[in-house]
């Protein structure tokens, strides 16, 4: 592949990889926290709102809710979205989707007796759960919100079939001027793993800062050498034990 193709499709086709997650994923987000807290809500009504709308775009194709966003929504609304957004449009709903159901079980796993304490104390309902309930959901929120990233990454290879040039289209492209598949899609595989790799670890770093937020410091990691002598140590003394403590 020569330079040219490289600097004018490939790197383009990785930022817009990326704008398209970050924005994606800020939108699924909000759409995430504020469906799973209505779910809940003490009011059934909410709750029922919020049930409908988690039901219908966890089981509505992103793609084809893209499509739909792309194509039907602009004579229906009377104005035109630039593909990229109808893209962030319809990954964010359909991923906030999913992110609700983490939110939704994560507030109910925090002890009843933790919201009664806030009860006590004469909180409100917004400074319960931003005082108690959100500070202790969000540490276990994290490790699923990470898997939903990087399926979020991989989803936006489906913005290609909208004509955005993303890094699926970039690659689509350069095959199409040098007819050299093996090699482009190769290196379309390495991208996406090098920036699902750089999310994963970011999302760990994230997870490490919110746990010692609330005091829940990670183990420490034992070095090879460490664990050797550890090793070392417990055979010395089963032999110890077996010997009856004989010279």
């Amino acid at each position: 592949m020569t330079t040219g193709l490289w600097q004018h499709w490939v790197l383009p086709g990785i930022w817009i990889t990326i704008q398209l997650t970050l924005y994606s994923a800020a939108l699924a987000t909000v759409v995430a926290f504020a469906v799973g807290a209505a779910r809940t809500h003490r009011s059934r009504f909410v709750r029922f709102l919020a049930g409908f709308y988690t039901e219908v775009f966890r089981g509505t194709s992103a793609l084809v809710l893209m499509f739909w966003m792309f194509f039907v929504l602009p004579p229906l609304a009377g104005w035109q979205l630039v593909p990229m957004w109808a893209a962030v449009l319809a990954l964010g709903l359909s991923y906030g989707a999913y992110g609700a159901e983490v939110v939704r079980g994560a507030l109910n796993a925090v002890a009843p007796a933790q919201r009664e304490a806030g009860v006590a104390l004469s909180f409100t309902p917004w400074q319960r759960m931003r005082l108690i309930m959100l500070p202790q959901a969000v540490p276990e929120m994290i490790p699923p919100f990470s898997n939903l990233l990087i399926e979020l990454l991989k989803g936006t290879a489906l913005v290609s079939l909208l004509g955005v040039g993303d890094v699926s289209f970039a690659a689509y492209l350069v095959r199409l001027a040098t007819l050299e598949s093996a090699q482009i899609y190769t290196i379309s595989l390495v991208i996406y793993f090098v920036l699902a790799f750089v999310l994963t670890r970011g999302m760990r770093a994230l997870e490490r800062k919110a746990k010692a937020g609330i005091g829940q410091t990670p183990p420490k990691k034992i070095l090879i050498t460490q664990k050797l002598g550890l090793r070392q140590q417990t055979e010395m003394s089963r032999d110890w034990s077996s010997t009856g403590g004989a010279a």
